[in-house]
């Protein structure tokens, strides 16, 4: 009997692959009693079309042969061979296929980023996962060119020797090898990176930071920090303090729990950096100091340039010969000012020098000069002399004085504490005073070897101290705080000393880099201080569009507009006065002829005043919500989102206000009892 189609399939064997099917001819059908072959299977007689087995099944019952499943998924469509990437898949790579490409490991990869400035991107769409960092493929192709690749395979294959030598236990050979070990320097780096000094300048803040921080940190070997290290930065961070402090560049400084902030100008470029308490540091163990110490190579060679550079604008040479028994009394800032000193005592006698030879050179030619052709010649000639000649304007050089280029800032912060002498205690910190006093003019001492004057000296107006008690008191000289130091910095005013005083709790220490008024908080002590400044300035700022001499004069337009205006306003005022008692007047004249007594009549009046109150403030707000509705209706979507997140940062605002205001009311209250 026939089989059913369901079972059709699983009764054709597979054929052997050498064997082939017959040609079928189109006029003979073949016989059931011998099956073909189609495509390699044994196909029945009844499965043949023309047959007379397939005329007796129906044409729904037939078995439907097909290449595949008609379910299956379709093949992704892959990048033809010659064509190129496009999209996020040729901009970025991940920095695993990254460190492939360029043959290094892992350390060495995250060395060379730091050193050529390459950082990792955010693409908008990430290709290889979320989880994967992504550089820019033209970032590695600039690295793949770099000498210093080149370098690191040399120092890892040397190193290796090295490694080897000691394996063998032989020490001299290791020795030797280490001593020839090959060595790269970052200056071209400072010059690929910072094309322009002002460029170095910008990108300041974070090296500064660093430098300071590695002055101030022990060396250990577990972290390897060595003390060549420490020493170096600590020589570069004092080489810029002075610098600062010399010329006088220094504008801002606030103490926080991080450390101690500064802001300097330096060519017109705000540089703020960060420097660590004198105190004994904590490393811990969660940092990689390996990151830190590429980025101090880095910085190291960034700000040696930077502070030969500056050095050489004032004229003084770098690096600057200290003084051997200063650098052991770890008083090198004031070992930088003596050579700052003797530098400029220098030029001083070169440029009296230079300018008697001139004078004496003058004499003579005037002496010999007798021709007035010759004279008349040489004074066309320097008349046509180009103004970018070198020697062509040195006599106004020689005669221009150094402080006619500093601006108001500058002289004003010079001119701080000019004739006042500073005696600092053993408990202050010395080297933040150090570079803050004589920054504004001032003349500082400490008490140890190497010191300008002793504690004894009759000259000394200020004594630093933070001790409770004190030996012996000076009455011609004044005991303040540390904090007195740097507040008057901030405010470019002498404060009063009494709140500063020793032992009592000095004033809140407030930030410089904080914009009170945008804000919307103003501390006491602030306007405090603004009152003082206005009081020492002795000067009233003129309206807004009136000069000096308009105010001065009592005839011009002007003045006599505003007195007329003036004069108006307050008769206005007074006539509104009178109305408004004459309508008093008429509510209680009506009150005493309906018999209403003085008490009621008060009570009511206060009851209807709170309620025109009230009503008045809800219609206010609700006509300030009607106007916000409508103006919002009316905005595009970019600037409702806007709108938005001003409302927000203005609700932060007003809760940080809040905040400090409940603190204050808190820090009163303690005070008080």
């Amino acid at each position: 009997g026939a089989l059913p189609p369901r079972r059709l399939a699983l009764c054709l064997p597979v054929s052997s692959p050498r064997r082939r099917s017959r040609p079928l001819s189109s006029t003979s059908s073949p016989s059931p009693s011998k099956p073909s072959l189609i495509a390699g299977f044994r196909v029945p007689a009844f499965c043949l079309p023309g047959s007379a087995a397939a005329a007796a099944y129906p044409a729904a019952n037939m078995p439907r042969l097909s290449s595949g499943p008609p379910n299956r998924k379709r093949k992704k469509h892959y990048r033809p061979p010659g064509k190129k990437k496009e999209g996020n898949a040729a901009k970025f790579i991940t920095r695993t296929r990254a460190v492939h490409y360029l043959q290094l490991s892992l350390p060495m990869f995250r060395k060379l980023c730091i050193l050529k400035g390459i950082f990792p991107r955010v693409p908008k769409k990430k290709l290889e996962g979320t989880h994967r960092t992504y550089y820019h493929v033209k970032d590695i192709m600039f690295l793949a060119h770099e000498p210093l690749l080149e370098k690191f395979r040399d120092i890892k294959a040397y190193d290796k020797k090295v490694k080897k030598a000691l394996a063998k236990k032989e020490k001299d050979r290791a020795d030797r090898l280490m001593s020839r070990r090959p060595t790269y320097k970052l200056d071209p780096l400072i010059k690929q990176r910072y094309p322009r000094f002002i460029d170095a300048l910008r990108d300041l803040d974070d090296c500064l930071t660093m430098v300071h921080l590695f002055a101030a940190l022990p060396a250990t070997e577990s972290t390897r920090i060595k003390v060549d290290r420490i020493h170096n930065c600590r020589r570069l961070s004092h080489e810029w303090q002075a610098y600062i402090s010399r010329t006088h560049s220094l504008r801002k400084t606030f103490i926080s729990v991080k450390g101690i902030y500064y802001q300097a100008e330096v060519e017109g470029q705000k540089i703020t950096w960060l420097t660590p308490h004198a105190l004994q540091q904590v490393l811990p163990d969660d940092v990689d100091f390996n990151v830190l110490l590429t980025f101090l190579e880095f910085y190291e060679t960034l700000l040696a340039f930077v502070n030969f550079k500056l050095y050489h604008s004032i004229s003084v040479e770098y690096p600057p010969f200290l003084d051997p028994s200063l650098e052991a009394e770890a008083a090198d800032l004031y070992a930088l000012y003596r050579v700052f000193a003797a530098s400029s005592r220098r030029q001083s006698e070169d440029s009296q020098i230079t300018g008697a030879s001139e004078q004496e050179q003058n004499e003579v030619e005037k002496r010999d000069s007798q021709n007035d052709e010759s004279e008349l010649r040489l004074a066309q000639l320097q008349h046509q002399l180009p103004a970018n000649e070198p020697g062509a304007l040195m006599h106004l050089i020689e005669d221009a004085s150094i402080d006619n280029n500093e601006d108001q800032e500058t002289k004003d912060c010079k001119s701080l504490f000019r004739n006042l002498k500073f005696f600092l205690g053993r408990e202050v910190p010395r080297e933040s005073l150090l570079f803050i006093i004589p920054a504004f003019g001032g003349v500082v001492s400490w008490e140890g070897d190497g010191s300008p004057f002793m504690e004894a000296d009759k000259r000394i107006t200020h004594q630093i101290v933070d001790r409770p008690t004190q030996g012996h008191i000076y009455l011609s000289r004044e005991y303040v705080q540390p904090q007195w130091i740097y507040d008057c910095v901030n405010s470019r005013l002498i404060l009063p000393t009494e709140p500063y005083m020793l032992g009592r709790v000095p004033p809140p220490h407030l930030s410089p880099f904080v914009d009170n008024e945008a804000e919307g908080y103003v501390p006491e002590y602030a306007e405090t201080i603004k009152r003082l400044q206005a009081a020492a300035r002795k000067q009233v700022l003129p309206m807004p569009g009136v000069d000096n001499q308009d105010l001065d004069d009592p005839q011009s337009l002007l003045a006599e507009g505003i007195m007329d205006r003036t004069e108006a306003q307050e008769a206005a005022e007074k006539k509104h006065k009178l109305m408004m008692f004459e309508k008093q007047y008429h509510d209680e004249l009506k009150m005493e002829v309906e018999g209403i007594c003085y008490s009621e009549s008060l009570s009511k009046k206060a009851e209807s005043i709170v309620e025109e109150r009230k009503e008045n403030l809800l219609n206010a707000e609700q006509i300030a919500a009607d106007v916000n509705d409508m103006s919002k209706v009316v905005m595009s979507r970019k600037k409702q989102k806007l709108y938005e997140a001003m409302q927000i940062s203005n609700e932060r605002k007003r809760a940080n206000v809040d905040l400090l205001n409940e603190r204050k009311k808190k820090a009163d209250k303690a005070g008080k009892s």
